[in-house]
């Protein structure tokens, strides 16, 4: 009886190990979800430049809502900052792009630069990896009176990363997802 005890029990520690195992990232998996989730805000700024351009239409706009949403963990917020207020506003992100969408300019051109970590990958105790990618976005609109608002928004972008599984030809296949969370503003300056 102690012998199957014993067993039992090893048993029970080399799982458990093995699970942990399971969901610590190694440095070569880490690299890989890094460039995922780099990839995937680039896919943000894309998109957003899509639906923000008043050439686009509607219909593609809307398409590329949808597309986006996926990149995004539920209940995530979108910082809106101006450089005529002081407070930023924020947005759940359906309501961000469908207001981006209605801007009231004739022209509108949004591009974001130097996309980089700022924040390692660090665990939660949920399980789940958190980190942090700055980027700078571009904002120009103007008019067809000619008028012009151009700013500089430095904004942090959280990034989840969670063990999740799914079925494939009936076999359980366990993967790290990455998406995007809250988008912070950091700062809004003038531009050029």
């Amino acid at each position: 009886m102690k012998k199957i005890t014993g067993i039992l029990a090893a048993f029970i520690v080399f799982s458990a190990t093995a699970a942990f195992a399971q969901n610590e990232i190694s440095p070569a998996r880490k690299q890989a979800i890094d460039s995922l989730a780099l990839e995937k805000v680039r896919d943000l700024s894309k998109y957003i430049s899509i639906i923000g351009n008043k050439d686009t239409p509607w219909s593609e706009a809307n398409r590329v809502i949808e597309r986006t949403l996926e990149l995004f963990a539920d209940g995530a917020l979108m910082g809106v900052s101006s450089l005529n207020r002081e407070e930023v506003n924020y947005y759940g992100i359906r309501e961000y792009l469908e207001r981006l969408m209605a801007l009231n300019y004739d022209k509108v051109n949004i591009s974001w630069y130097n996309i980089q970590y700022v924040s390692d990958l660090e665990r939660q105790p949920d399980g789940r990896y958190v980190g942090v990618i700055t980027i700078f976005q571009r904002f120009e609109g103007t008019t067809k009176e000619g008028l012009r608002y151009v700013d500089v928004t430095k904004k942090d972008v959280t990034v989840y990363v969670e063990r999740k599984t799914t079925q494939i030809s009936g076999r359980i296949i366990g993967f790290w997802d990455v998406l995007l969370g809250d988008i912070r503003v950091t700062e809004t300056k003038p531009g050029s």
